[in-house]
């Protein structure tokens, strides 16, 4: 999967720079003094780089855990968020990171221990009060575990901190790290979704969606906590039969009295972001679709942005409470 490797300098003997470094003995080994050498450089192309991405190690050396983007969280006073990864093995057309990054190459930072650094500090800011972190902006947060042993080194980190929530957000079915190991009340696996076919034209190199069900299915009866992000809503002709068979096919196997939460938002891009991700996919027809521009924000004409939100809150009243159920807060919406 990886053929080349960049290694900065300062972290090529690092423990876990070696270690991720012996998962992949065959690839080509780069030094560079510092990655944005690589990441951050003119007239790249994301979409030629996406085919063959390369994995860049690297040290984070500032700004380890910043205040979540408005509407990103589900109503917490105190919303936080780290990336201990930047971009997804993923590759969804709908996906942000298109139209924020130049480079579509991985980047992993390996000094964990300046993050928990940083998390413990800002606990420690808002003593007595639940403080929220998230791990799903800048990747995926579970797709690359087997490689990069975050579930391993952070959740024991939360486990000592019970007055801190964590989510980890997700498209993958890597969870074996999970299932090894005993759930933390204070953490919750929240699963994306949009319908299969939609998923099948979108979403690729993402597990299919039956066998995302069945991993959320697999962590909810070890005991784990999952949340549903439906989040954006894809529109396409007949939406609606798509997210009905979608709503039936999770609930069917899940425990909804259980379940943690959901999330609802619409398609939407800055501006900007949406400028760069059309001219990399200029016949995509996700592009085609009704879309408006306002306050900055590119999304679904406001008729049908409501239409649709409006139709899945009521079609997941059939399985949940009310209460569970949470709008992401759209800029300019």
């Amino acid at each position: 999967m990886i053929d080349t490797l960049y290694i900065e300098d300062g972290i090529a003997d690092h423990p876990r720079t070696r270690a991720i470094l012996n998962r992949f003995p065959a690839a080509s080994r780069i030094r560079c003094h510092r990655f944005t050498e690589i990441f951050n450089r003119k007239a790249q192309n994301f979409r030629l780089q996406k085919r063959r991405p390369a994995l860049i190690l690297a040290m984070k050396w500032r700004h380890h855990v910043l205040p979540a983007p408005a509407g990103y969280g589900l109503g917490a006073r105190h919303n936080y968020y780290f990336s201990h990864m930047l971009n997804c093995i993923y590759d969804c057309r709908y996906c942000f990171l298109q139209g924020m990054f130049r480079s579509a190459h991985y980047v992993v930072f390996v000094n964990y221990e300046a993050f928990a650094e940083a998390i413990e500090d800002t606990i420690r800011q808002h003593a007595g009060e639940t403080v929220q972190f998230y791990t799903g902006y800048d990747c995926d947060s579970l797709a690359f575990d087997p490689v990069t042993r975050f579930v391993e080194f952070f959740l024991p980190l939360f486990a000592r901190h019970p007055s801190a929530a964590l989510e980890l957000r997700t498209k993958s079915t890597q969870i074996r790290s999970l299932l090894s190991r005993d759930p933390l009340d204070n953490c919750v696996v929240a699963f994306s979704f949009t319908p299969a076919a939609i998923a099948a034209a979108l979403e690729h190199r993402t597990p299919p969606v039956q066998r995302r069900i069945e991993a959320m299915a697999s962590l909810q009866a070890r005991g784990w906590r999952v949340g549903l992000r439906f989040d954006p809503l894809i529109y396409e002709s007949g939406y609606e039969e798509h997210f009905r068979r979608l709503f039936h096919d999770i609930f069917t196997r899940i425990d909804a009295d259980r379940l943690h939460s959901v999330s609802l938002g619409s398609f939407r891009l800055p501006k900007e972001y949406y400028r760069t991700v059309r001219r990399l996919y200029p016949d995509e027809p996700l592009f085609a679709s009704p879309l408006a521009e306002k306050n900055g924000t590119v999304a679904y004409a406001e008729p049908l942005r409501r239409e649709m939100l409006a139709f899945c809150r009521r079609h997941l009243l059939d399985y949940i409470d009310r209460e569970k159920i949470h709008p992401c807060h759209e800029d300019g919406r």
